[in-house]
């Protein structure tokens, strides 16, 4: 079993998220970045098949600038046998990235594709359900638990009135949620490995994808600081505040 793994070069999830100074996006200068958290339990949790004997094959797949190397690389020391870096420079949206995947899946031809449920920089929560739709794949988000027999998937996912299990005929993608594993330390002997470990370098032009992106960002802006509370003396004035100054009610 192969399974095709997309990871996502974010800014660390410990820096303090700053707006760019043209007011069009973050700071991205001389801030770390890291691999997006939920991607990299994606990337454990494929590994672990493959130590447990199910998977053969991890290809960990990401798409960006050069930058994304180190990204890969991570994600080779955790375990994955080898990385496909789309190099773009453009902005690339979901839907993009979506088409980029199709055409690597339509190449590897997978078994099982792992994304994070979410990217930490954009939250968009979508690339996932596009590539599942794209193939005409079944799919299971927001998985806390995978299991994997034969040609099938058991997956429970979170919702929001608890647990839902769905079982999914393989071919299948997969976005992972928080719960669904700990992501292991990675050590020096790993990283050392990782730099003999195949990562391919290929362009969109050559997957025949146009990445132009579909949506501009006109301005980002800083929330709003919030104002001290006040106290009230009973109900009545709650009330009165609510309905006459915060014009809730």
């Amino acid at each position: 079993m192969k399974i095709l793994v997309s990871v996502k070069r974010v800014l660390d999830y410990n820096v303090k998220v700053r707006v760019s100074p043209d007011g069009r996006g973050v700071d991205l200068v001389n801030v770390k970045m890291s691999m997006n958290p939920f991607d990299e339990i994606a990337v454990e949790e494929a590994v672990r098949l493959k130590e447990a004997g199910i998977a053969t094959d991890v290809i960990a797949v990401s798409c960006g600038t050069s930058k994304c190397q180190e990204t890969l690389r991570t994600a080779l020391a955790i375990g994955a046998d080898r990385a496909i870096l789309v190099e773009s420079d453009v902005e690339l949206q979901p839907l993009a990235v979506a088409k980029l995947l199709k055409a690597l899946v339509e190449k590897e031809q997978p078994q099982i594709v792992f994304c994070g449920k979410q990217a930490i920089d954009d939250d968009a929560n979508q690339t996932g359900q596009m590539l599942a739709a794209l193939m005409g794949w079944p799919q299971a988000t927001f998985a806390s638990k995978v299991f994997v027999k034969d040609n099938t998937a058991t997956v429970t996912r979170e919702v929001d009135g608890g647990l839902e299990t769905l079982e999914l005929r393989l071919p299948a993608v997969i976005t992972t949620d928080l719960r669904l594993n700990e992501p292991r330390y990675v050590t020096l002997p790993n990283i050392m490995k990782a730099k003999k470990k195949p990562l391919e370098t290929i362009a969109p032009e050559t997957l025949g994808v146009d990445v132009t992106p579909r949506l501009e960002t006109l301005a980002v802006a800083e929330p709003s600081k919030r104002t001290a509370g006040i106290r009230v003396a009973d109900v009545k004035q709650l009330i009165d505040k609510l309905k006459n100054e915060a014009k809730v009610i």
